[in-house]
């Protein structure tokens, strides 16, 4: 690919738009891609702040910085302007601390502040059980670049942070610290039995689903919110619901303008491409997206008879 001038003056106004620049697939807080999500991590280790550019929200941007560092992958980590590499070579320089060396003055002071975790005490009491079953080990805990937790016993591992959550030692490697820190654990009885409930304010907008009556009742009450239907063209001709706009190329690009407190709630035939589509909303930004439980299926069982199922 030729880079067009205005595209190359794009590109290098976002090369020198932060220090440390990451082009990925997805966010720092939402990664849509496994070689973005391990830069991510790795960066979260030794950065405070970093910018970064989701080429899946800009085609001429993912293809162009291809052009650009004549590099053919996505990740693309630069610094100070200069293009580093991608996925393997951030790994490889992690581990011989290249990068810590020419982040420099960038990566220091990012564990200064000290780590905060809350453990209910209905939580302190099931660790306490639980650490009977393994002596000499302590309460570990993880948070994925996707927000996906790890809580088990374990052994300490090089450069753990030690948090002491009032009186229990918890062990939080250098990658979860940020995405760790304000963590609230209780232990609930619920429904499907007694487990651990994790409340983190730094965790992203998630989909919500929705069941078919709280939908009708939302419509009964002429509440304002974008109802799309993700199916096709042949199914919508079988059995529709009459408020739901089809998400074509047009309706895409309106709801992309919209802001992004909008609340859009997505159907499908059973739930799972719109689940899907409600995901790639939230990872563009959206923060009220919700899910049609069942679907337009469950929508003709429960809510209106007369929509024909298939």
């Amino acid at each position: 690919m030729n880079l067009s001038e205005p595209l190359k003056q794009r590109i290098e106004a976002l090369v020198r738009s932060d220090r440390v620049v990451l082009f990925m697939k997805g966010s720092r807080r939402f990664p849509q891609c496994g070689f973005s999500s391990s830069v991510v991590q790795i960066l979260d280790e030794v950065l405070p702040s970093y910018t970064t550019v989701n080429v899946l929200e800009d085609p001429e941007i993912r293809e162009g910085i291809k052009a650009y560092a004549s590099w053919p992958t996505i990740p693309q980590l630069y610094i100070d302007g200069e293009f580093v590499g991608g996925a393997d070579i951030v790994r490889e320089m992690r581990e011989s601390g290249e990068l810590a060396q020419k982040l420099g003055a960038a990566g220091a002071g990012g564990e200064a502040k000290a780590l905060k975790i809350t453990l209910s005490a209905s939580a302190k009491r099931a660790f306490d059980e639980a650490a009977k079953e393994a002596p000499g080990e302590l309460l570990r805990f993880e948070v994925s670049p996707r927000f996906e937790y790890g809580l088990y016993f374990g052994p300490r591992a090089e450069g753990d942070i030690e948090v002491d959550a009032g009186g229990i030692t918890v062990l939080v490697d250098k990658g979860s610290a940020r995405r760790a820190d304000g963590v609230s654990i209780d232990f609930v009885d619920g429904p499907e039995g007694a487990g651990f409930k994790i409340e983190n304010p730094n965790e992203p907008p998630r989909v919500r689903q929705l069941s078919v009556k709280k939908l009708k009742e939302m419509l009964d009450a002429g509440e304002t919110f974008e109802l799309i239907d993700v199916r096709t063209d042949k199914e919508r001709a079988i059995a529709r619901i009459a408020q739901a706009k089809l998400l074509d190329q047009a309706e895409l690009e309106r709801l992309e303008a919209l802001p992004k407190d909008t609340p859009i709630v997505f159907h499908c035939h059973h739930g799972g491409r719109s689940r899907s589509a409600a995901e790639a909303f939230v990872g563009r930004g959206f923060s009220k997206v919700y899910n049609l439980e069942g679907g337009i299926d469950a929508w003709s069982v429960v809510v209106d008879t007369s929509v024909p199922r298939y």
